[in-house]
């Protein structure tokens, strides 16, 4: 709505906390009155202006707090020009887009120094999911990536996979479906990121994610560790940007355990900051810091050629120091901006600076080495006339004025330009990760460029494939028949292991008529089909989108599609209201051996034995949709008495199905005895370290030389004959409700179920979470705590917040992040959970140890005993996040209950 600008008023409510007051205004009434008589309306603005004339400048311009952004457009002639601009400072004002980062270190508390390893982390909180990027230096690879609230309670963890990172040192991830109290805790700055290794599987460092105004601008960083490795927990990281219009580096280094406790003594320290190559010194600030400012902001100004080529090239070096008696020093190299996002554009005719509509579209690639060499690849289908030239521009400051960089016309060759540019300039780079460069390809017939797009960084999104391989190119000129479109896209598809397809497409050009009005929403229908002129048979329609992207997942390909994208056979087609029949399109080769929706053959499997598998499974589902007690969990539909392993956390956790209700518990690691432990990458609980003493190894040699022992495969150990033993199965860990016993006659191996005994007492508990029979309570000790309740035979236990209470049990509840509500007593009632509020009668206000409960607030004349309504004498239920009913990821939330705070008359 470029006709409405919206201003964020501060104001207080009557309890005096800060709220925000949205006012709106329509500018469109504030317009000037064009003196030419055919006005047009151009992109992105409200008011009409007339053509070759001096730009009239938006109202909304004046809102604008990045004033350097206005000089680069005035000058510009706007019918010649870039229609599809996106700036990264549009990107940073998207609401439904938000930067955080995170310095993590090994301290400070409440955990104690014990690496010298240090993270620079970045997240993208991307409408309802947190994209993160994490680089790191003096630490083994992760397991997981932990997300934990101020309390410590985890929230959520990544686990980490080998490929999933463009580069080494590096780890990408994403946490789906944030909840909105954990989006709240993440823009209040109160949540923790922790790095899980097999040496620290407590976390090695951690931080807290903060939002930081420099994080859309910064386009050079550096990781800081410690130049003496005995200094634990010390670490640092510089964000870097350069000046839009001059040698100016900006920079902002964010550092930890730079002071020691002793310094402490002293409220302000020198620290001497130095821009370093090959060991001489370039640059030098000084500054004074303290403990509870220790970052530090500064600008190097006039930076000469040779310094920029260097920053670009990674050769130059910052190092900050503290001087005086407790001296440390944090050094690390200064790089282009690492990031998991990919660089990419789609190239087409609409955004052409004079607009085309051949069909024709280019699709590129490009990375930014740390050494600072651009790779690139570009890729160009379906042009009117021969192309003459691909090059990397800047955006035109004039007509016929275009500002050409890179020529990548002579690494052209039967559709594809592929290679490297060696010496981009610092300026280049930075313009680069700014979303600042455009790629332009020109033909025969259309010598400006029949094709333009701008490079922008397609956020992560978890699709590997945009790391190994080109994505498919969609063009109007590839539908049947062809069609002779502005617009243009790609796409990136894979199949996984289980013969899945993934799929991502970004488009560009739709919605742009020639008018140059901007339609509200792109929309779109992506859809798989087979080639060939005959009507498609086989058809599948993938997704529907009002956007420029599209992305998801088919979990029920038919067989014959499957046979068509191995074949090479299969297409990718969007279709559009102005062209139903189909906008663009390209063809799709996925090699694969998938012959069956879901399943993939082995080598001694025939077609026949899936088909039959095949139609068992379906006559089974349909059997499991009209079983009552079943459970529908993650897409699928499970049997009652079934486990397994969640698709959100194969490695450490279970779930089961009870009755139409899945409940999902985390795996619990049986303890070691032993001293040497490892946790490989692949297993949820740590094992011992196979060093086995003299001793035990002469008698393991003996079990396996006579025929009296038994080796279980569950956890890979000899056991001597008549030996019992709870198993360990992974990926489920130590089963307690299960006893194995060793036959050293035959050799096997004999489990059966824990036969529990009959327990005469009303309230049975369970003395240890993992204990698998109930027992009944000491009365003279504290009642232990409960664990889930699956197996309950008795009255329902409550779950509440990470704890389950026994029935008849009360409590203060804890609610992040006010903790412990000591004014209201919950207790537990046969599964279900009651709250209320202490109540104190009028009478009672006599009382001197009353007026001075603070709960009691209406004895302190905060409200009137006439005038106050009384209290409802019944049970009320008090709503609490779902986060505190035990919400799994991956679960249904509980249904939201109105909450209201109490007004006295």
């Amino acid at each position: 709505m470029r006709c409405v600008i919206c201003h964020c008023e501060p104001q207080k409510n009557h309890r005096g906390k800060p709220v925000g007051k949205v006012n709106c205004k329509n500018m469109k009434q504030d317009c000037p009155v064009p003196a030419c008589p055919r006005a047009t309306l151009l992109p992105g603005h409200c008011c009409h202006t007339c053509p070759k004339g001096p730009p009239e400048k938006s109202p909304a311009l004046r809102f604008d707090t990045l004033e350097y952004f206005q000089d680069k457009e005035d000058d510009l002639d706007k019918p010649y020009s870039d229609r599809s601009y996106l700036s990264s400072e549009g990107l940073a004002r998207d609401d439904s887009r938000t930067e955080f980062v995170a310095l993590l270190t090994s301290g400070p508390e409440p955990w104690h120094p014990t690496s010298s390893a240090v993270a620079k982390a970045r997240f993208t909180l991307l409408r309802s999911s947190l994209l993160f990027s994490i680089s790191y230096e003096r630490l083994g690879r992760p397991s997981r990536v932990r997300f934990s609230d101020p309390e410590g309670n985890v929230l959520f963890e990544h686990p980490v996979q080998k490929s999933a990172a463009p580069e080494d040192g590096m780890l990408c991830g994403m946490w789906r479906t944030v909840s909105k109290a954990n989006v709240q805790l993440l823009r209040r700055e109160q949540l923790r990121v922790s790095l899980i290794t097999r040496a620290q599987p407590s976390g090695e460092v951690h931080g807290h994610i903060l939002k930081h105004r420099a994080l859309f601008a910064e386009t050079f960083g550096a990781i800081l560790t410690s130049s003496n490795p005995s200094h634990l927990g010390a670490g640092g990281m510089a964000m870097l940007t350069l000046s839009d219009t001059e040698n100016k580096l900006h920079f902002i280094l964010m550092a930890r355990g730079l002071l020691e406790p002793g310094a402490r003594e002293s409220p302000r320290v020198p620290l001497r900051v130095r821009i370093v190559h090959q060991g001489q010194m370039l640059r030098e600030v000084h500054a004074n810091i303290t403990v509870e400012d220790p970052d530090f902001a500064e600008v190097l100004s006039d930076l000469s050629a040779q310094e920029l080529q260097w920053l670009v090239q990674g050769q130059l070096r910052i190092v900050a120091e503290t001087e005086g008696r407790h001296a440390r020093q944090l050094a690390g190299t200064i790089t282009t901006r690492r990031s998991c996002d990919t660089i990419q554009s789609v190239l087409c005719g609409a955004d052409a600076l004079l607009p085309t509509k051949t069909g024709a579209v280019g699709s590129a690639k490009l990375a930014l080495h740390e050494n600072g060499t651009l790779e690139y690849q570009v890729q160009v289908v379906g042009t009117a006339s021969e192309v003459v030239g691909i090059t990397l521009e800047t955006k035109p400051r004039r007509k016929s004025k275009r500002n050409i960089l890179f020529d990548m016309t002579p690494s052209y060759k039967d559709g594809l330009a592929w290679g490297a540019w060696q010496s981009p300039s610092a300026r280049d780079a930075h313009m680069l990760l700014q979303n600042e460069l455009f790629l332009n390809v020109a033909t025969k017939d259309w010598a400006e460029g029949e094709l333009r797009g701008q490079i922008i960084s397609l956020p992560y999104s978890g699709l590997l494939a945009r790391y190994t391989e080109m994505p498919v190119a969609l063009a109007g000129q590839l539908v049947s028949p062809p069609v002779h479109s502005g617009a243009g896209g790609h796409a990136w598809l894979s199949l996984d292991e289980h013969c899945h397809l993934h799929y991502e497409i970004s488009v560009a050009g739709l919605g742009r008529p020639s008018d140059g009005t901007v339609s509200a929403h792109i929309h779109g229908v992506a859809e798989l089909g087979e080639m060939g002129t005959r009507p498609h048979q086989h058809k599948r329609l993938l997704k529907g989108f009002y956007s420029t992207e599209a992305q998801g997942v088919v979990k029920d390909l038919d067989a014959d599609l499957l046979q068509h994208l191995a074949q090479g056979t299969a297409f990718l087609q969007v279709s559009t209201k102005a062209q139903p029949n189909g906008e663009m399109r390209g063809r799709v080769h996925i090699p694969n051996q998938c012959h069956a929706g879901g399943t993939r053959l082995t080598p001694g499997e025939s077609l026949g034995q899936a088909e039959l598998s095949e139609s068992t499974k379906t006559r089974d589902l349909e059997q499991l949709k009209k079983d009552p007690n079943s459970c529908f969990f993650e897409g699928q539909h499970r049997a009652h008495g079934t486990r397994w392993a969640p698709d959100y956390d194969k490695k450490c956790s279970i779930c089961s199905c009870q009755k139409r209700t899945v409940i999902c518990d985390p795996i619990l690691c049986q303890p070691l005895n032993c001293t040497h432990q490892v946790h490989p990458e692949e297993l949820c609980c740590p094992i011992c370290e196979e060093k086995k003493t003299e001793q035990e190894e002469l008698k393991l040699e003996r079990a396996r030389d006579s025929s009296e022992g038994c080796y279980f495969d569950g956890d890979k150990t000899w056991r001597g004959s008549g030996t019992r033993w709870h198993p360990v199965v992974p990926p489920f860990g130590l089963i307690k409700c299960a006893i194995c016993t060793c036959k050293g006659t035959t050799g096997e191996v004999h489990c059966e179920k824990v036969q529990c005994p009959r327990l005469t007492c009303a309230n049975p508990v369970r003395a240890s979470p993992s204990d698998c029979c109930k027992q009944c309570p000491a009365p003279e000790k504290s009642v232990p705590e409960l664990a889930d309740s699956m197996q309950a035979d008795a009255p329902r236990a409550c779950r509440f917040g990470r704890r389950w209470y026994l029935n008849n049990e009360s409590w203060h509840p804890s609610v992040p992040p006010f903790g412990e509500m000591k004014c209201i007593l919950c207790w537990c009632v046969s599964g279900e959970t009651h709250c209320q509020r202490q109540e104190c009668p009028p009478s009672a206000c006599a009382s001197p140890a009353t007026r001075d409960n603070p709960c009691c607030a209406k004895c302190r004349g905060e409200c009137s005993a006439h005038t106050q309504a009384p209290l409802p004498k019944h049970t009320v239920a008090v709503p609490v996040p779902p986060s505190l009913l035990g919400a799994e990821p991956g679960l249904a939330q509980p249904p939201q209950v109105p909450s209201w705070h109490p007004l006295c008359p």
